[in-house]
Order: structure tokens, then sequence, then C-alpha cells
């Protein structure tokens, strides 16, 4: 499709520059934001095909920001009659008020990642295929396999942004994902293993017969661990935390009490504490949307600001928080490139894009060896946090006990309890293995849904609360 999506509207660009610059008049800030998305997914499960689908989207969303208040509108139809009705929603904020627009974002010629539509390649009948070899493959391999759920799945987004003062970009963004999931059983027992990938690249990238063996051997191994799984104790303990995917507990517990728009507000436990040591010594936590190919990667934000490497914590103090313009400017601070959007119908908002702990000194076994007795955390699920108070609950899908600096036997229904800053300053090890996860992660914040990435090295945390079913 024709990707300068201006074009689509019925009227030509110069005419819909102008309808803007009005809409926006008296504005502190805003913009026109197009989309047109493609989404595909194709489900593989119990042996049989069990789902397809296919949609197309577009529309837009106009933006008026003045002080504090925000009106938006959005619609479907790329005409001029649905903008002038858009933009008589919008004037609600206006009306009134004399803003000074803001001067527009730095242009960058940087991109992170390409741009082909992954979509139909492979096509849909080769995906079927692919799929059932991966079901196959697994009940051939261990005759516990009792049920084995596979999905491909893609999407492909363009958007435009055009602001009052005429500075438009344009980014396109593609996206992949792969997911294993098997369960295991051994007589009245099943318990369940996963595996996940994905990132903004050509599923070629990670759909060979080597790397789907690996990701379908690894969910394996993961419901076979948790089917000799012990019940996790419960009480207050050391707790190593594995690199790569228990990242999310950082994101969640941390992240998202980072953003700009709960620290303006002052409903984040992180509010004020700006220069403050908020971390033990050594933790470092960045948000880096620049990374090539992965899943919470953006060239530019969802206002068209340059996408970037931020520190938030270095070495334990609190230096910066994630910011999108409306609440950089409240708060006399700069945007960060972290205004995202799940899309035309949202606004947008602070969020994470790729949040990780850097590296530190320790070896992953060093870390291990010198916790006597604890808990040996490799993976999470869901979790709950109040971004209010930091406090926060995850459930840990892979763990193990640790005796005398020795991994254990595996356990089961393990849940760490504790509250986020508290947490930070608990950590006395900070291993030498920094490491993103597979690129499955999504991340909701008032309604609205984002890919991101998160990932740590391995961590120590002492004396931790425990949740579990055995004294």
């Amino acid at each position: 499709m024709n990707t300068d999506l201006l074009t689509l509207f019925d009227c030509d660009e110069t005419q819909l520059r102008q309808r803007v610059a009005e809409a926006l008049a008296g504005a502190d800030d805003g913009e026109l934001f197009v989309e047109h998305a493609q989404a595909e997914s194709v489900t593989f499960d119990n042996g049989r095909l069990k789902g397809g689908s296919f949609n197309t989207d577009q529309g837009f969303g106009l933006r008026a920001v003045a002080g504090e208040a925000v009106g938006y509108a959005h619609a479907g139809d790329l005409s001029v009659a649905a903008l002038s009705r858009a933009a008589d929603a919008v004037h609600a904020v206006t009306a009134g008020y004399s803003g000074s627009y803001a001067a527009a974002p730095q242009r960058t010629n940087k991109k992170f990642y390409g741009d082909e539509n992954p979509i139909g390649s492979p096509t849909f009948e080769q995906k079927v295929k692919l799929l059932g070899e991966i079901d196959a493959y697994l009940r051939a391999k261990d005759p516990k396999v009792r049920q084995v759920t596979a999905t491909v799945s893609a999407s492909w987004q363009v958007v435009e942004i055009l602001r009052a003062d005429g500075h438009k970009v344009r980014d396109i963004r593609p996206m992949t994902r792969f997911n294993i999931s098997v369960i295991a059983g051994d007589g009245d027992r099943q318990e369940s293993g996963s595996f996940g990938a994905g990132g903004r690249m050509a599923f070629d990238d990670f759909l060979t017969e080597e790397s789907w063996h690996a990701g379908a051997d690894e969910a394996l191994r993961h419901a076979l661990v948790n089917l000799e799984a012990i019940e996790a104790p419960a009480g207050t303990m050391d707790v190593v935390l594995a690199s790569g995917w228990p990242g999310v507990m950082l994101h969640e517990a941390v992240g998202h009490g980072l953003e700009g728009d709960f620290n303006r507000k002052k409903t984040s436990a992180f509010a004020g504490l700006l220069g403050e040591m908020v971390a033990a010594r050594g933790v470092t936590v960045v948000d880096d949307g620049t990374i090539d190919n992965r899943r919470g990667s953006i060239t530019v934000d969802d206002e068209g600001t340059p996408s970037a490497y931020n520190v938030l914590i270095e070495d334990g103090k609190l230096v910066n928080y994630m910011q999108d313009r409306q609440n950089a400017r409240l708060m006399g601070m700069k945007a960060t490139g972290n205004g995202r959007r799940q899309g035309y119908a949202h606004e947008p908002m602070p969020r994470m894009t790729n949040t990780f702990m850097l590296s530190g000194d320790k070896t992953p076994d060093e870390i291990i060896a010198s916790v006597k007795n604890g808990i040996y955390a490799v993976s999470f699920g869901g979790g709950q946090v109040d971004i209010t108070s930091g406090k926060f609950v995850f459930g840990c899908t892979e763990a193990y006990m640790i005796e005398n600096g020795r991994i254990a036997a595996p356990v089961k229904g393990a849940m760490l309890i504790g509250n986020g800053p508290d947490a930070m300053k608990r950590i006395s090890m900070v291993g030498n293995d920094l490491k993103l996860d597979g690129g499955i992660g999504n991340c909701g914040k008032g309604g609205q849904w984002v890919p991101v990435g998160v990932g740590q090295p391995h961590l120590r945390m002492d004396q931790v609360t425990v949740g579990g079913t055995r004294a």
C-alpha cells in the first residue's frame, strides 16, 4: 500500500495542514496522528488448527493540549468531514485559552528496524504446516506431553504524525511473535511450560528448524521441571533472580513508578525523589528504545520524539523519569521519547520501551553460592503492583530451592511479595550477565497495551518475603 497516509484523506496535504493548524490554534501542543495497521495470527492447539485471524484498521486521532487538559477525538474515516468534527470536539479545551505552541521535536535519521511487512511470509499454509510439525515433534519427544499449543502472529503498523507547525514524521513498525505452550502429565498431575520469541523482524529470523526445535525443547523442559516440583516454602529468605525475563518484576514494581504522569500527579512511590538514593549501590536502570529489532524499540514515539537511551537510576540514585511531551513540559523536564499509544483511538502517555538493569561484576555462580538457604527464581508469570505504594506480588513459573549455595529441588507456588523501592535497596549482588527477554512482552496501562522489552542480569535480593504452601 501507499505508506504516505496523509494522501488517503479526501483533500491535498496543503489543505490538511491548514485544517490541523486551525484545529490546534491556541493549544500548547498537539498533533494529528494517522495510522494504518494490519495484524495476523495463526494458532494450532491440541493437534488441530484452532484459529486464524487477519484484520486491517486505519484512522486518525486529533489531540489538543491546553495546560493539564487534553482534548482528543478519533475516527476510522480519513475524510475532511471527520477531521472537522474532531476539531470541533477538541476545541472544547482551547476555547478561551491562549497557549504558546511548543517547539517540534528534533528530527532523526536513525532507524532501528526494517519496514518490510512480515504478514504473508511465510504463507498461511506454510505457517499451519510448521505449527503441525511442532505439535508432532513434541508429542514424539516425550510420552508425558498431553497438550501442545503453538502460535505465530505478526503485525505491521504505519504511523504518520502531523503537527500544527507543519512538522511531519513517519514510522513503519513490523512485529512478529512465536509462542509454544506444553502441558505435561504424570498420572493425575499436570504442569505447563512455555517458550516465546519475537521482535521487530521477519519470521525467518527465528522460525528455522534449528530455532523452533530449541524453542520446543525449552517449553518441554520447563513443563517437565514443574512436573517434578515440590511445594514452595513460605517465609523470609534470600532470593536470587535469574537474568532475562525476571526483569518483568523490575518493569512492574519499579518501571511504572518512574513514568512521568504518576510523578507529576505525585501518585508514585518515587514522586519527589529525584537525586535521592532509591536503590542499592551498583544498581543502574535504563529505558532504551534504540536497540535494533527489539520488541519494545521505536524509532520515534507516538508524538514524533526520537527514541533514546535514558538512564533512570544510576548507581542507586534516581536521576530521571520517562516522559511524554505534556508531562515533561508541566514538570520542567525534557521529553524522553516515551510518549506511546496503542493506536489512533488512544491518547499518548508516558510508557516504557525496553527497560532493564545494567550488569554488575559478579558471576551467576558466585551469586548462587553466596546463598545458604533461599529461592532461585528463573521465570515469572503474572503479578500485581500498586503504583502509589509500590507494593507487589509476583508468581514464579519456574523456581528452585537453594541449599548451601547449590541449586536444589524445583518448587511450585512460590510468590515474591514486597515493595518496589524497598526491594531495590535489598539488592546485594548484581551479576555480569545482562540478558534481555525473548521478545514477548506486552504492557498494560490505562486500558492501552503496547509492546515492551525487559531484562536484567542475575541478582541477589536479601530477606524477601516469599509466599508458598509449605511452612
